[in-house]
């Protein structure tokens, strides 16, 4: 990297690359990382960039994945997705250091959104922080989502969303060099469906020997992911909803048809007591040949190195503020419970959930069911079984509640995003962070952005400024605790497991 004063440059085999120092850090966005996914190529795996002469302006953001979007916001995040939008949004943006220290640890970020929103071009996962305060190169990736990532339209290309990330993988590991990353020394981290995306990542044989360590933050990996005949039924009712007949057809339309019938296909599947997910990665058996958890237990991805957390109360990110769902009585959500543990022992499950949270109501008796069985009981069941196979991971409870909404969202999906990056400055815009003591935030957040920078330079999270954090192991279950006081507990989530895991 050839550093000027205001504009970095950088020569790659595709091109060369003028990007722009903000706030004493190098940045370059928008880099292609795979071929425009349009026309005859929309539901296509990615294919190589072909590159371009001369120098290509890196300085503003290229568009974001094709995504419904609301002026509006919404009363928690305040949105997650701005336009503009477009097709040829297969970008990564990186951030490095100005200064040559030889070869530095790279931190690869993978949006979350529920499949469907989201952009790694968004400022809130600006790469900044750590790359000032760490020291790292941070890579963040834009990738197709909603009907154009997760529409499944046969073998061929399977599952779009993860050939992106396949794709930008390899371009890292091929050019990160050049901004002065270690291709030897790669973080992949993303929260929500970006962590579920991330094992699935870490798991693809072509990713093998290529990702040192993962960081996963609220892995859905209670989703149950369909076969590629499930898939299919699902494709056919949103061709439908699009009012074509057939995939060619469908390649025709403009993508915002394709978003319009994206919010019609979340109507048609949306089921009581469950999050919805109108798209889902599909188990194809060609390009994603197990559930992303199994993949960090079997395969390449056994050996890499783990942190996973879960926030206390993640369900209420989407049910906490719903009148619908704050209106439920104990019979209707015993109902839901019995779906899980049966119709017998559903109503002990429901005193069990009573128990774990004194004056408990029947709503957030459900949001703690959905809270279990999404994220952390899954979570937990992968640190028991790396723990006994002797590959533990670090595991972590973000547990600090928002007084937003008169403290209805609790730790909520999500809330520990801004502490991770540290850049709440970025946030401002975001309803669920109304109300925080700043002391206590900027104090939180100091701690926990100097443990996930450290994970990613050297897979151990432990800092001077934190308690210590030692591995899952089965006898101890060592738990971080993040609060107004972050503590290492042994088996923090002890009731869940208990309830869900062991019997």
């Amino acid at each position: 990297m050839t550093l000027a004063p205001e504009h970095p440059v950088v020569d790659l085999p595709g091109g060369r690359l003028r990007g722009a120092v903000e706030d004493g850090v190098a940045a370059f966005r928008a880099v292609p990382y795979a071929a425009p996914p349009v026309g005859e190529l929309r539901w296509r795996p990615a294919r190589p960039h072909p590159g371009w002469r001369g120098t290509r302006d890196a300085t503003v953001d290229g568009p974001s994945a094709p995504q419904m979007y609301g002026e509006g916001g919404d009363p928690v995040l305040g949105g997650h997705g701005a336009p503009p939008f477009g097709e040829d949004c297969l970008t990564v943006n990186v951030w490095a250091p100005v200064e040559d220290a030889g070869p530095r640890p790279v931190l690869v970020w993978i949006h979350g959104g529920g499949f469907v929103s989201g952009s790694g071009s968004l400022p809130v996962y600006s790469g900044e922080t750590f790359a000032r305060d760490g020291g790292l190169v941070v890579v963040s990736v834009n990738y197709r989502i909603g009907a154009l990532g997760y529409l499944y339209t046969g073998p061929e290309a399977g599952n779009p969303w993860l050939g992106d990330q396949l794709a930008a993988l390899r371009w890292v590991v091929a050019h990160i060099a050049a901004f002065g990353g270690d291709p030897q020394n790669i973080t992949v981290a993303g929260q929500s469906g970006g962590a579920l995306s991330t094992a699935a990542l870490a798991g693809h044989p072509e990713a093998a020997g290529l990702i040192r360590r993962v960081l996963l933050q609220s892995p859905p990996f209670g989703l149950e992911l369909p076969g590629p005949d499930e898939a299919l039924e699902r494709t056919a009712a949103f061709l439908e909803l699009a009012g074509v007949k057939t995939v060619e057809e469908g390649r025709g339309l403009p993508w915002p048809a394709l978003v319009g019938a994206t919010g019609a296909l979340f109507a048609r599947t949306a089921r009581w007591g469950y999050w919805p997910t109108p798209f889902l990665p599909v188990v194809d058996g060609v390009t994603l040949d197990r559930h992303p958890v199994e993949a960090l237990l079997h395969g390449p991805a056994r050996d890499v190195e783990v942190m996973i957390g879960w926030t206390r109360e993640e369900a209420r990110f989407g049910f906490g503020l719903d009148a619908g769902y704050a209106a439920a009585d104990r019979d209707r959500v015993t109902d839901r419970l019995a779906e899980t543990f049966g119709a017998g022992a559903a109503p002990g499950a429901y005193a069990a959930y009573e128990r774990a949270r004194p004056g408990a109501r029947p709503v957030d008796v459900l949001t703690d069911l959905i809270t279990d069985e999404l994220f952390r009981v899954p979570a937990l069941r992968l640190a028991e079984a790396r723990a006994a196979a002797g590959r533990p991971v670090r595991a972590y409870q973000f547990d600090l509640p928002t007084p937003a909404h008169q403290g209805r969202l609790g730790a909520a999906h999500c809330l520990e995003l801004p502490f991770v990056f540290a850049n709440f400055d970025r946030w401002a815009h975001a309803p669920f962070l109304a109300g925080l003591d700043p002391v206590v935030r900027d104090g939180l957040a100091r701690t926990m952005h100097r443990a996930w920078t450290a994970f990613a330079r050297t897979g151990d999270p432990n800092h001077p400024a934190l308690p210590q954090w030692d591995p899952y192991e089965k006898d101890t279950r060592t738990t971080m605790r993040f609060d107004t006081v972050v503590s290492a507990l042994d088996d923090l989530a002890g009731d869940a497991r208990r309830l869900h895991v062991t019997p």
